[in-house]
């Protein structure tokens, strides 16, 4: 990958051609793609190379704020089309030679990079704080008689069975016994449920499942809580 020399003529058409399709190096949004390809150029393209012309202009515009953008500086090599080859010739090391005190490159990748770190760190810290907060969760209040065959059945065995289904989103409250008629007994009982979760079909599908001791099941109350 590449675009060739970048200082050349040759190089700026290349990079004119790539960007006939895209607004920048990488991605959707100014980054650190686009600073080191504007960084490499000697200036900005002639008028006849439109694209790259739209394309220097616009990341000029982000100079003062060119440490904050996203992303990490990578070699020229891994930028541009495949196929093509970089070549662009390094700054010379005489260009900074005049204030041997100030590593201009070294501190702006420096920067770069802990700007980035920053950020990331800060990003991570939000969606941390964002995650602990309490979701909404709908539930409700449902009291259901469960009807067994006959004055036979065994109802702490049933009532054991019921409170055996055990699914997420569930959570089973007081029951009783109450009378139906010839001495047959009817368990209600309590339970609360996430809406997202549990249903009132399925718990009388699980219920009525334990056909030696259930005959039917019935919502004898239903509440939004």
């Amino acid at each position: 990958m590449g675009f060739g020399d970048l200082k050349t003529p040759a190089g700026l058409k290349v990079l004119n051609d790539f960007l006939a399709d895209k607004s920048y190096i990488e991605g959707y949004v100014p980054s650190q793609a686009d600073i080191a390809v504007f960084d490499a150029l000697s200036g900005a393209p002639p008028a006849n190379l439109c694209h790259a012309l739209r394309w220097y202009n616009h990341i000029k515009s982000y100079q003062k704020e060119k440490g904050s953008l996203p992303g990490v500086k990578k070699p020229l090599g891994q930028y541009g089309p495949a196929g093509v080859e970089d070549t662009t010739a390094a700054a010379p090391a005489a260009a900074d030679e005049d204030d041997d005190d100030i590593d201009l490159f070294g501190s702006d990748e420096e920067e770069d990079e802990e700007t980035t770190r920053i950020k990331e760190e800060r990003l991570a810290a939000y969606n941390a704080k964002k995650s602990k907060k309490p979701a909404l969760i709908a539930k409700s209040s449902i009291l259901l008689d469960v009807k067994p065959w006959d004055d036979e059945t065994d109802m702490a065995k049933l009532e054991e069975c019921v409170r055996s289904i055990q699914l997420d989103g569930l959570v089973w409250g007081q029951s009783k016994l109450l009378p139906v008629g010839y001495g047959i007994k009817k368990l209600q009982i309590a339970c609360v449920v996430e809406d997202d979760k549990v249903g009132t079909d399925q718990l009388e599908e699980l219920i009525t499942a334990f056909e030696d001791f259930v005959q039917s099941m019935d919502v004898a109350a239903f509440n939004k809580i």
